[in-house]
């Protein structure tokens, strides 16, 4: 088949293009969305239109959903395949959502829950996966320098949240609402496996916070989405996970040698080996494949789901320790693939232990590479999603 890709510049995008064209696809890309001009929805639904009169295809496929291209594909009745990597994307609560011809891939199962009575039976529930062979071959070209540098004993590779965190506009807020969610927060990032914040703010909580956050978010286009989820999911979820970020890499800082790869800001981490953004195609996998621990601390608002990070450090052949997430279990053996923990004195203690026994931490990173190579590749995440798809009755 042939697709049209639109694509917005995920990290992403080159593996499932990758996954595609291994499956026998014709990928044609639209990259409009990464040149940096910000463009309105009216100029994008024009150009996808023409991109489409041009070059028919028999789908379109994003990561994420975007509500402009699902308008034109229900115009044009011709399937749009999307796939999320993040969360939350609050564009899933637009009423776009509920067009026929969407066919929507969330890989977060409570996401999923969420999102599929809006549209039953177009909303699937598809777990991420890892372009294992451009993982390999980057490993293997580097050069003995690069598998040097970037040798260590824990790391973590992402962003602290520090610097995008909308909760931190919050101005002048009254005594009780900051107790309030101090307590709420300081509950939450102790619990893993549950997500209990949306159904603890209440409507005087949420009035009060809206009074006192400029610019509280508004979704753009009609549909379904709540103060109280965006509340939950989009500022109290972050803050949370700026929280626990910040926390772990003090405490594992304080007893080990820890790299964290960033752009935030770590200057409250005297401790921290801060070693800038690493590039994620060249630079990411010799990481993972040189760090004798590779950190995993799940964003609260992916409430059930196995974030990206955990398959491409296991695609790289890297010992991951991680929190814990409920669908974990589900496709992986815990202890045996990756490692989980459970509070931060267990982070702590699991990190000694793994440092300190290495062939048992050997053999669960290989037992990792294995179950990927297996099981969780694009090829075959790819392969079912098309078949869920297009077995669907089009309308």
């Amino acid at each position: 088949m042939k697709l049209l890709f639109y694509r917005y510049g995920s990290i992403c995008e080159p593996d499932l293009i990758d996954g595609f064209q291994e499956l026998g696809h014709t990928v044609l890309e639209m990259t409009a969305e990464m040149t940096g001009n910000a463009l309105t929805p009216q100029e994008s639904i024009q150009n996808i239109s023409n991109q489409l009169l041009a070059q028919p295809v028999d789908f379109v496929f994003s990561i994420n959903f975007f509500p402009f291209v699902s308008e034109v594909c229900n115009i044009f009745r011709l399937p749009y395949l999307c796939w999320t990597v993040d969360s939350p994307v609050m564009e899933l609560f637009t009423d776009s959502v509920s067009h026929s011809w969407n066919r929507i891939f969330l890989f977060d199962r409570t996401q999923y829950e969420e999102i599929s009575p809006l549209n039953p039976g177009h909303v699937f529930h598809l777990p991420l996966a890892v372009n294992l062979a451009q993982k390999q071959n980057t490993i293997q070209k580097a050069p003995l320098n690069l598998h040097q540098k970037f040798s260590s004993d824990v790391s973590f590779v992402g962003s602290l949240y520090t610097e995008k965190c909308p909760y931190d506009k919050l101005s002048e807020p009254p005594d009780y609402l900051c107790g309030y969610l101090h307590g709420l927060m300081e509950a939450q990032i102790r619990i893993y496996g549950g997500f209990i914040i949306e159904d603890l703010l209440t409507e005087e909580i949420i009035h009060e916070f809206k009074e006192h956050l400029p610019g509280f978010y508004s979704n753009p286009f009609a549909g379904h989405l709540t103060d109280q989820k965006t509340m939950a999911q989009l500022y109290v979820g972050n803050k949370i996970s700026s929280m626990e970020r910040v926390r772990v890499m003090e405490l594992l800082s304080s007893r080990f040698s820890v790299d964290l790869y960033t752009a935030s800001d770590a200057s409250c981490l005297p401790r921290i080996h801060n070693r800038g953004l690493a590039n994620s195609l060249e630079e990411m996998p010799v990481i993972f494949h040189n760090s004798k621990i590779n950190l995993n601390i799940t964003s609260k608002s992916i409430r059930s789901g196995i974030p990206l990070r955990i398959f491409d450090i296991l695609g790289c052949g890297g010992f991951a320790l991680t929190n814990f997430q409920l669908e974990l279990p589900k496709l992986f053996v815990l202890g045996e693939d990756l490692v989980c923990y459970e509070n931060m004195e267990d982070l702590s203690c699991k990190t000694d232990y793994f440092l300190r026994h290495e062939s048992e931490r050997r053999e669960i990173a290989e037992n990792g590479l294995e179950r990927v190579k297996k099981c969780h590749t694009y090829p075959l995440r790819l392969e079912e999603m098309i078949h869920l798809a297009f077995s669907q009755n089009e309308t």
